[in-house]
């Protein structure tokens, strides 16, 4: 009986934790909807994925809490706990980069920015939705299928080498704009691209932990 209720208790925190993935995920796609309505000057449909980003993170951060409370029973497994930890942080560390991007965006959705400038941070949106896809599927291989979490993650690993390359093409064109767009916007698109990088950092960090995690598993 002991042992079926500790199973039980596994599974509850597993479910929040995914659902917790599942929400992360949702941020992101929410971020880029927002960064294509700002580059195309939709003020409204920013406003709106916005909005529903800033919703869903508060949704995260209670999950947080909840599923940490759940892990201070005792019940599970030392290694369980700090293995569902250790996701489910850095999971919430990402959720709050792409809401400083959010926030970041609210501030320069209206002022005048280079065609050329919102078309790369559409591109490094879109990159960003593929890096946590592919983080979520990772994870939830870790239960079933260990080589193909592990071969998930290096694809992650793949996808945030291309949102660098990327931040620093962006650099190179806040550099070749300067003189035209206004010095506090420059820094915000700066802080813009600098929180987008962060998440896709994030999402490579947890992919990390992921690749320990098949190891562990295959020779524990």
């Amino acid at each position: 009986m002991e042992k079926w209720f500790a199973r039980r208790r596994k599974s509850k925190v597993l479910d929040m934790a995914y659902r917790q993935m599942t929400l992360a995920i949702d941020t992101v796609t929410d971020l880029r909807k927002a960064i294509i309505a700002a580059s195309e000057g939709d003020v409204n449909e920013t406003k709106s994925c916005v909005e529903r980003l800033f919703v869903v993170e508060r949704e995260i951060d209670d999950l947080r809490r909840t599923v940490f409370e759940e892990l201070t029973r005792g019940s599970l497994p030392s290694k369980d706990r700090e293995d569902i930890m250790h996701l489910v942080k850095r999971l919430d560390t990402m959720a709050d980069f792409v809401k400083d991007s959010a926030r970041t965006l609210l501030i320069v959705m209206q002022a005048e920015i280079p065609k050329e400038i919102w078309n790369l941070f559409v591109e490094v949106a879109k990159d960003l939705v593929e890096c946590s896809a592919a983080l979520r599927k990772s994870i939830e291989k870790l239960e079933t299928d260990l080589a193909e979490a592990r071969a998930l993650s290096e694809k992650v690993d793949q996808v945030e080498s291309r949102v660098d390359e990327k931040y620093l093409k962006m650099k190179g064109l806040l550099l070749k704009h300067g003189r035209e767009i206004d010095p506090a916007v420059l820094l915000m698109l700066r802080d813009l691209i600098e929180s987008m990088e962060q998440v896709a950092d994030g999402c490579d960090d947890t992919a990390d932990y992921v690749r320990i995690l098949t190891v562990a598993r295959e020779t524990g």
